[in-house]
């Protein structure tokens, strides 16, 4: 009787539950559409850029001084561990997938969309971050764009982390002097 109230509404339960069987693939299963090996490179390339952007906001937190810098430092490391949070995920997400979360420090820079920064200048800094956080978020979008509806999971990831950069380079530009 339950069994033919789900195929009354389109569902094939015995199907579903075969197909679930196949305990190996995780969280993959049948019905995932996503070319799986892409999205786990384009997430390996936004792990990257995330932890690049880490680094980058840790150098800034610790250098940054100077008069009246107190809260643009406090800025630097909340962005710090925002983008350290971007990087859990996205390394979580990629296991979930069945890849492997490239941490390679080695090939961190060439794999990051945005650049590392050394300034020693508040405003250069901020610039540098401004500037990285508009990397990420043309980069999530092209990589929601891509994905579409295929993964609704990694779009709707990155779609919440693209948010959070978009609130980032409105606090950098909002620093700009």
């Amino acid at each position: 009787m339950e069994e033919t109230k789900h195929l009354a509404h389109g569902f094939d339960v015995a199907a579903i539950r075969r197909a679930a069987a196949n305990l190996d693939d995780g969280a993959v299963t049948e019905g995932y559409q996503a070319d799986r090996e892409a999205v786990i490179a384009m997430l390996n390339d936004a792990l990257a850029t995330e932890l690049l952007c880490v680094l980058r906001y840790k150098r800034h937190y610790y250098t940054v001084s100077g008069p009246n810098t107190g809260h643009i430092k406090a800025e630097f490391l909340e962005h710090a561990q925002q983008e350290q949070d971007h990087a859990d995920r996205i390394a979580e997400r990629i296991v979930q997938l069945n890849g492997s979360p490239n941490f390679n420090p080695a090939t961190l820079t060439a794999r990051s969309h945005a650049e590392y920064d050394d300034s020693d200048d508040v405003q250069a800094m901020i610039r540098a971050d401004l500037i990285a956080e508009r990397v990420a978020i043309e980069s999530y979008r092209q990589m929601i764009q891509a994905i579409g509806d295929r993964d609704p999971t990694t779009t709707k990831m990155l779609t919440d982390i693209m948010a959070v950069e978009e609130e980032h380079a409105d606090d950098m530009r909002d620093l700009l002097a």
